[in-house]
């Protein structure tokens, strides 16, 4: 071989070494970042609070959840689990954690399983909002969604404005999506007759939101496992998922007045 031909392959090996390896970047990518934000306040009752806690196990246990990660265009995500109620409580269960598989998914579910549950007073949807948009700042990772999945029982009543973190996050890219909890009849201050439209027309935003309401007990498992295999494989819509409107048919401001009259949340 030529002076000239070696020297022209040295050049070529040297410039292969300074690249990154083909899949360096894949490695740090995922389908998805998925913050799930459950509600604890003490407007649920414990039954409901373990209702809602084993929907979430039974969903990341479950083959149909295992499938739609599998299906994704990169056949992984990043989730991370925590409690929240007032202003000033946000406790995260499970970090961020990959799963691209059902082992993953079962450690995931695991955590869940053998931490406990907390329950504490008030309910700041904005101040889950705002823990998620900040955890989402910390995956590590390139998703190529980013979502904040959010689970309660009443309207804002704590914290600034819920639809001024909406709409913070959405404009940083962050789909918001809600598990309105309607299982029991209004009896007070905190409490509203339609929530559901409220997380329509509040609290959910950005590209694909959507809201599946729970209106009975036996549907918690269902519903949560539903909600996660649309937002991890953005499945088409079905009966129990309703999409964000633009028009928000209830005063957003309902929840935010009521955090000076009552702390029953």
């Amino acid at each position: 071989m030529g002076v000239g031909r070696l020297s022209m392959v040295a050049a070529f090996m040297a410039a292969t070494l300074c690249l990154p390896a083909p899949d360096a970047r894949a490695e740090t990518e995922v389908d998805a970042a998925l913050v799930l934000a459950v509600d604890v306040s003490r407007s649920m009752d414990p039954d409901e609070q373990e209702l809602q806690r084993q929907g979430f196990i039974e969903a990341f246990r479950s083959p149909q959840v295992h499938e739609a990660i599998r299906n994704g265009m990169l056949g992984r995500i990043i989730v991370t689990y925590f409690e929240w109620s007032g202003v000033d409580y946000q406790n995260v269960i499970v970090p961020w954690t990959i799963i691209d598989g059902p082992e993953a998914a079962m450690k995931f579910a695991d955590g869940l399983h053998d931490n406990p549950i907390g329950r504490l007073r008030r309910t700041s949807i904005s101040g889950a909002i705002d823990f998620g948009a900040k955890l989402l700042e910390q995956t590590g990772v390139e998703p190529v969604r980013r979502v904040i999945d959010i689970s309660g029982d009443g309207p804002n009543s704590s914290g600034r404005g819920v639809v001024a973190a909406r709409d913070e996050a959405v404009a940083k890219g962050i789909t918001i999506n809600g598990l309105p909890i309607m299982l029991k009849r209004p009896s007070g201050f905190g409490d509203m007759e339609n929530l559901d439209l409220y997380y329509k027309g509040c609290v959910i935003g950005g590209e694909g939101a959507f809201l599946v309401p729970v209106r009975e007990r036996q549907q918690f498992a269902e519903a949560i496992r539903t909600k996660i295999i649309r937002e991890i494989a953005a499945l088409p819509a079905n009966p129990l998922i309703e999409t964000i409107q633009a028009e928000a048919p209830v005063n957003c401001m309902d929840g935010d007045r009521g955090m000076y009259r009552w702390d029953r949340n």
